[in-house]
């Protein structure tokens, strides 16, 4: 015994709805029919015409007359038939192109089902690897957070800090400070420029040294360290989604915009700072937004600490140096959430 006509079987879908494809109606000899019924009246009115016809008119015919009488006798019956085979053919036609239409919206039917079934398994398999990676990229944050920087080169004295170092407050009064030591954190050089901007791309594989590198670096700064993890859930939650920063191509802001930024300023004169375009991550953002309060409270929290920090870190940056921070993966992630909740409304 085969197998029932009403499934299919698949090797990557499994069982799909299938129906035979139909067979086209048999016209209904009416056609033919009707053409005889004419044809069978035509030559009685013309048997009717020869009975009842005078015999001096009928007599001695000539052969001009014995032409045209054959003619008007056949011609009729021959353009009946005629009419009767066009009907009959366009009637086929028609029933032929009903039978491929449901054939076709079968054919249709079948497929979307069968796209709809590997759309799923795609998007499981996607939400694992997505889920795998978080868990890998959280362990090795935690695991950074408590290693030293034992490899590579250590940043030259004089090379500039990412951060401006707060004034130390004056003492309320005269009474002498106990000379407790210097905490370890003050004797450890400052955080670069360069390693700060490379830490907020995040490391692009498994074998970029230098970007684990510099991300060892920034994690060691409290700062820093609360903007990065602020920005690694921000990343987790959107990825879920299937929003990836390296998918973004938002237009680019001039750096003077990003430093009214800093000072403050907001409403449309910086309105350029959110530019990102992408229709279908900023609908999906703000849809997670509106209904997800672990992913809203991880956006506010992560535009909190990038505007602290970068309030500090525009006072030590260069103009390339400012434009090489918004073209991160970090920045990125500020600019979709700073426009989908009106940062720079």
């Amino acid at each position: 015994m085969g197998e029932p006509q009403s499934e299919r079987k698949t090797p990557e879908s499994g069982a799909v709805p299938w129906s035979p494809v139909p067979q086209p109606d048999v016209p209904s000899r009416r056609t033919e029919w009707v053409a005889g019924g004419l044809t069978v009246l035509w030559l009685a009115l013309v048997g009717a015409v020869w009975l009842f016809l005078p015999a001096g008119e009928a007599a001695g015919p000539n052969a001009a007359s014995l032409v045209m009488t054959v003619v008007g006798v056949v011609l009729p019956v021959v353009m009946i038939w005629i009419a009767a085979v066009t009907a009959r053919t366009a009637q086929e036609m028609r029933a032929e192109a009903q039978a491929l239409k449901v054939a076709l919206e079968a054919m249709r039917s079948a497929w979307l089902n069968q796209a709809q079934i590997r759309g799923g398994q795609a998007l499981e398999k996607k939400l694992d690897e997505v889920a795998i990676a978080a868990r890998q990229a959280e362990s090795a944050l935690a695991t950074f957070s408590t290693r030293r920087d034992h490899g590579g080169a250590q940043p030259p004295a004089d090379r500039k800090a990412a951060l401006a170092v707060p004034k130390a407050a004056a003492p309320v009064d005269d009474q002498p400070r106990l000379a407790l030591g210097t905490p370890a954190e003050d004797l450890k050089p400052p955080v670069s420029v360069a390693d700060f901007i490379r830490a907020m791309q995040f490391p692009d594989n498994a074998e970029d040294k230098e970007g684990f590198r510099a991300l060892r670096r920034a994690l060691e700064d409290r700062t820093m360290a609360k903007l990065l993890r602020a920005a690694q859930d921000v990343l987790n939650l959107l990825a879920q989604d299937g929003i990836y920063m390296d998918d973004l191509k938002p237009d680019r802001a001039r750096p003077e915009l990003w430093r009214r930024f800093a000072k403050g300023e907001r409403g449309r004169e910086i309105a350029a700072l959110g530019g990102v375009r992408d229709r279908s991550s900023l609908a999906l953002t703000s849809g997670r937004m509106r209904a997800d309060t672990i992913f809203r409270d991880a956006a506010h929290h992560f535009l909190r600490q990038f505007d602290r920090t970068f309030t500090e870190f525009e006072q030590n940056a260069s103009d390339e140096e400012v434009a090489e921070l918004a073209e991160t993966r970090t920045a990125r992630a500020f600019m979709l959430l700073g426009r989908v909740t009106g940062t720079f409304d």
